[in-house]
């Protein structure tokens, strides 16, 4: 038998009704439970990973002789902390700038098993390269294979405490560096607590020496 038209109309009014009803029910309760609606779907991403940022302890190197260990910053919790590290002696010691680039050489590796576990990691480019001081610098300058404003904001606080914890310190604990271009100024870093805790520290740690 056929329906006559109206009825068939007069039912998907109701039908469409009834959901109009039911869309408006669902809507407040999630209003009351503080859900935002979006026609977007958003991904938050992983839920964030906790770190301990506990200090490890320097790993044993067994079968390697005359070593010992040498304090190096690196970033854990959005600041720089030393770690200690098993460091092999030169069997002839190198002049400063060799023994700075092997510091160095420390930051720019991965970070070990048990530093990377407690949430430790570096900022300091592979690619950076270390020299001496330019001709009018002064004594105990060092020249980066960059400028030093465009090292990530981490990686300035770690090459400087670094050094500034080691015998390779310039004269009153600070380090001066300067950008590989010729002729440009020289800065006296230290390790202040400002440039070890906050990222934008680097944008105005130093002062320019003569």
């Amino acid at each position: 038998m056929t329906r006559h038209p109206r009825l068939r109309g007069s039912r998907r009014s109701r039908a469409l009704a009834a959901g109009g009803a039911l869309l408006l029910a669902v809507l407040p309760a999630a209003a009351g439970c503080g859900i935002r609606t979006t026609t977007v779907p958003v991904d938050a991403g992983p839920a964030p990973a906790r770190v301990s940022c506990a200090v490890p302890k320097p790993q044993d190197s067994p079968g390697v002789a005359d070593a010992h260990v040498e304090q190096v910053y690196l970033v854990c919790g959005m600041q720089t902390t030393p770690v200690p590290r098993t460091v092999q002696v030169r069997p002839h010691p190198a002049d400063r700038v060799e023994q700075v680039r092997e510091l160095v050489a420390q930051l720019q590796r991965s970070v070990l098993g048990p530093e990377a576990k407690a949430g430790f990691a570096t900022t300091v480019p592979g690619t950076l390269e270390v020299a001496g001081p330019d001709p009018g610098d002064p004594a105990g300058a060092l020249r980066l294979g960059q400028p030093v404003e465009d090292l990530p904001s981490f990686a300035l606080a770690q090459i400087v405490c670094t050094i500034a914890a080691s015998p390779l310190a310039s004269a009153g604990h600070g380090v001066i560096l300067g950008g590989a271009e010729h002729g440009s100024k020289v800065r006296r870093y230290t390790c202040t607590a400002d440039l070890r805790t906050r990222p934008q520290a680097a944008d105005t740690a130093g002062t320019e020496v003569p």
